[in-house]
């Protein structure tokens, strides 16, 4: 046989070859990974979306928890692994402000990854301390324009979201805190609980339950509108806070090179999985709900994606806040 036939037969059999690979997906165990610490709100997401997907593809999907350096640990681990669609990235909002916010990255948020789907849209909520004088947005307002020296505003750590909002609460108050970072949303929560910091301002996945326990104060959500949640909570724009409004979206990643086929069949056994009506209800106790079925695919994540770089690349640079 010649040469040119038999790189013919080479290539003919790997093209059959693909679409059966992807038949045949998955035959073992799937690892997703979150790039933060368990019992937060984007690992919360997670252990919801796996235990739905292991169900439709018939193969375990388990949660890895590989945290540090505002997720950029657990978004290189995966960029860095095999593309045979056995690893998976569950990433917030903050896979676009890395690109800006950190100075270097081992890995290109962009070209780094393939798409599966966006996942849900998390609102964020500004709360207290239980024990915080202020009644009501607008006592919180002025208390804390009056007081702002002696308080602290808690946050999850560089590039979390919590920071984020943090950073656009600031701004809107055209008021500087004193800024308290932690390492994960959990010890941050903790130490709002026992009232060694004042504020935080997190996503409603984290707070809704302490809200509704008594534990916390809430004074507003970062939405356009009120939550059916807490329907006599407002939100940051109607209480005079225009430029307050911030939705925390999720996506899936997996590594470059992974097979169009694959990413196919997680995005669709994604939008299963946020379709069960066990999922919805659970992220509706927790003030949210998944994405439509549409957005639930690799082009939609990746418009998505480059768009809230765009958006984040200015307020960031503006802030002159980076990490090395």
């Amino acid at each position: 046989m010649s040469i040119s036939k038999l790189l013919g037969a080479v290539c003919a059999v790997s093209i059959l070859a693909a679409p059966a690979f992807a038949q045949d997906y998955p035959t073992r165990t799937v690892r997703m990974v979150v790039p933060f610490s368990a019992g937060g709100p984007t690992d919360t997401v997670a252990r919801l979306l796996a235990e739905r997907m292991s169900a439709d593809l018939g193969q375990q999907v388990i949660v890895e928890n590989v945290t540090g350096a505002g997720g950029t640990l657990g978004a290189d681990n995966v960029a860095r692994a095999e593309p045979d669609g056995y690893t998976m990235l569950l990433h917030h909002m903050g896979m676009a402000t890395s690109a800006t916010l950190y100075r270097q990255l081992p890995y290109d948020p962009l070209n780094s990854f393939e798409y599966v789907g966006e996942v849900v849209d998390v609102p964020m909520m500004i709360t207290a301390r239980k024990e915080f004088e202020p009644t009501d947005m607008a006592s919180f307002i002025d208390y804390v324009k009056t007081n702002a020296d002696s308080l602290t505003l808690a946050n999850a750590g560089i590039g979390a979201v919590s920071q984020l909002c943090g950073m656009l609460l600031m701004h809107s108050l055209d008021t500087e805190l004193v800024t308290v970072p932690y390492k994960g949303t959990g010890p941050a929560m903790t130490d709002l609980l026992g009232g060694q910091v004042d504020i935080l301002c997190d996503q409603t996945t984290n707070t809704t339950q302490q809200v509704q326990g008594g534990t916390i104060k809430a004074y507003a959500v970062t939405t356009g509108e009120r939550l059916e949640l807490f329907p006599d909570m407002p939100t940051a724009i109607e209480s005079g806070l225009p430029d307050m409004e911030l939705a925390v979206w999720h996506g899936i990643y997996t590594p470059k090179g992974t097979p169009a086929e694959i990413n196919q069949r997680l995005s669709e056994s994604l939008q299963i999985a946020l379709a069960d009506e066990g999922v919805v209800s659970a992220l509706a106790d927790l003030g949210s709900e998944p994405v439509a079925a549409e957005k639930a695919t690799p082009d939609a994540l990746k418009t998505k994606l480059e768009s809230e770089i765009s958006r984040w690349k200015p307020i960031i640079e503006a802030a002159g806040v980076y990490a090395d």
